[in-house]
């Protein structure tokens, strides 16, 4: 898939954190609280406010946010994902949830109701080492956006301040104990499958929905080798199977049926475990050879997707030459 590039226009209207809402917001919020209610409710005004998560720092503060919502879905940066299908495919008023980079996956902005969760990790917030904040909240309409969610999950990660996001509205989330006897030791959880799986321990109604989780590498996204991927994969469809998780456009397969049923003697639990094991092991050791051959290959790319650039103006050239040629001929 072609490197998609950011829209031309940067984000000069970034909201401040929200003290109050805007006059007419606070006219309906008036109305509601003196005791006539009617077609306003609680999640209605809370879903007409940008900016709302300017200054959340706990799950608490958080939940009300996304059970405010009829459908929460959570956007990975994928190849897989087709964003206009995934929006025709949901309601209106579902809550989008990107994650970092949101150019891999948006090629102009996304006017829909969002959510941009960063990760605050070893080295600090990516998009804030690279000064990318503006570029990547330039997406997101500021009447549609709640903000930033800052999210840490790991003992050794950051905290960084809301300071650092240059004004957009920013609140925080800290995961660190719901993961520390949970994931395995050695490695540190994806944004995503972060976010996923606190979602789905929260007891909400809300339908959670997961684009683009499929863990798959290719040439213009690569899979980081400080998380565990066969292991959020696994917890990931054990989710989807106990109804906590909706995964989009995919139905769920009745992996190893045909086992269960040669081997009735063998519990259905030994059989997963056993099959688990040997997927990690494998696809760990393929993970890091895969990983090695795009290192070893990425300046032969290079040149070849240079060379392949080229090839129009080449022709163009050409082109031109044989024209000047027939005029001379003449």
């Amino acid at each position: 898939m072609p490197a998609r590039s950011p829209p031309i226009s940067s984000r000069s209207d970034v909201p401040e954190a929200v003290e109050s809402p805007p006059a007419g917001l606070r006219n309906e919020e008036d109305r509601r609280t003196s005791g006539s209610n009617e077609g306003v409710t609680p999640s209605a005004t809370r879903r007409l406010f940008a900016g709302t998560s300017a200054g959340f720092s706990t799950g608490g503060e958080w939940r009300p946010l996304f059970a405010s919502y009829p459908v929460i879905a959570l956007v990975a940066n994928s190849d897989e994902v087709d964003i206009d299908e995934l929006r025709a495919s949901l309601p209106s008023d579902t809550l989008f949830v990107f994650f970092n980079q949101v150019f891999k996956v948006l090629d102009r902005p996304f006017d829909g109701n969002s959510l941009l969760a960063v990760r605050s990790g070893i080295h600090g917030v990516k998009i804030v080492r690279r000064d990318e904040v503006e570029n990547v909240t330039s997406y997101f309409p500021s009447d549609s956006f709640l903000g930033i969610m800052c999210l840490r999950a790991g003992q050794l990660e950051k905290v960084t301040p809301s300071s650092a996001f240059g004004g957009v509205p920013t609140g925080h989330l800290d995961l660190t104990d719901d993961f520390a006897d949970f994931y395995p030791s050695n490695r540190l959880p994806s944004t995503g499958f972060a976010l996923a799986v606190w979602l789905s321990e929260l007891g909400l109604s809300q339908k959670i929905l997961l684009a683009g989780f499929s863990a798959r590498r290719s040439e213009a996204l690569e899979l980081a080798q400080i998380h565990d991927w066969t292991f959020e994969q696994v917890v990931q469809r054990l989710l989807v199977r106990s109804g906590q998780l909706t995964i989009a456009n995919v139905a769920t397969p009745r992996s190893y049926a045909a086992l269960m049923e040669r081997f009735p003697n063998i519990p259905a639990a030994n059989i997963s475990l056993a099959a688990t094991e040997v997927l990690s092991e494998r696809l760990e050791n393929a993970n890091a050879e895969i990983d090695k051959l795009i290192s070893a290959t990425r300046a032969n790319r290079s040149v070849a997707n240079f060379v392949h650039r080229l090839k129009p103006i080449e022709m163009f050239f050409r082109r031109l030459k044989g024209g000047k040629s027939s005029k001379a001929n003449r």
